[in-house]
């Protein structure tokens, strides 16, 4: 069991928190408003109402034993960067910011921030890579060159293998996994003699770009 901090209580850090409790991880929560952390008491191991913009209280209240800690201040970015600051110095393991512009994610990753989350541009990348690629059910990017999927394949995928596919060298690809949801078996780095079912999910990694032709393309 990992334990993980949100300092912060909106919509962002009430999902997040919930998600970490729910999976059965210890989660301490933070808020200056008293009826936010009222709230969401029942989805926390510890819930406080306090300042966490400050380096005593993060010390006295355990945030150095922690695993990791999501901030989500809102649109007061000097006290996420603030926080950040001293989270780096009390040298905790992982600290991920929610960010409220490019600047501020710029300033952030300066500080300490492990790393910088864009909800609202990474919801808008999914949401776009989905109508483009309807057969794509979990997109991940991992920077301006290089994401994840995980993809229903094309109908004319169907019934060829890898090799037929040529996927690599046709858009430079690759197949890292495939997941065949009616047994629930996964196959890590795929022969290329594997035929493609279509119970299977393909786990893919390339540009972003060529992801999205090679799901679209028919084989």
């Amino acid at each position: 069991m990992a334990r993980y901090g949100v300092i912060g209580l909106g919509n962002f850090g009430v999902h997040v928190a919930r998600v970490l409790f729910e999976e059965g991880h210890e989660v301490l929560v933070v808020d200056a408003d008293r009826a936010q952390v009222q709230k969401v008491k029942d989805l926390a191991s510890v819930a406080l109402v306090g300042d966490a913009a400050s380096k005593e209280f993060l010390v006295t209240h355990g945030f150095t034993d922690l695993d990791a800690v999501v901030i989500s201040t809102g649109d007061r970015s000097h006290v996420a960067t603030l926080i950040t600051l001293y989270l780096k110095e009390l040298k905790v393991k992982r600290i991920l910011v929610k960010a409220i512009s490019e600047d501020h994610g710029r300033i952030l990753e300066k500080v300490g921030a492990s790393d910088v989350i864009f909800p609202e541009k990474d919801m808008a990348i999914r949401t776009a890579r989905r109508l483009l690629s309807p057969n794509v059910l979990e997109y991940l990017p991992l920077g301006d060159d290089f994401s994840l999927t995980e993809t229903a394949p094309p109908q004319d995928f169907i019934g060829k293998n890898l090799m037929q596919l040529d996927l690599r060298s046709r858009f430079q690809v690759n197949v890292l996994g495939i997941k065949d949801v009616l047994t629930d078996t996964f196959i890590p780095f795929p022969p290329s003699d594997r035929v493609i079912r279509d119970s299977d999910i393909l786990i893919m990694a390339g540009h972003p770009e060529q992801l999205e032709k090679a799901c679209r393309k028919k084989g």
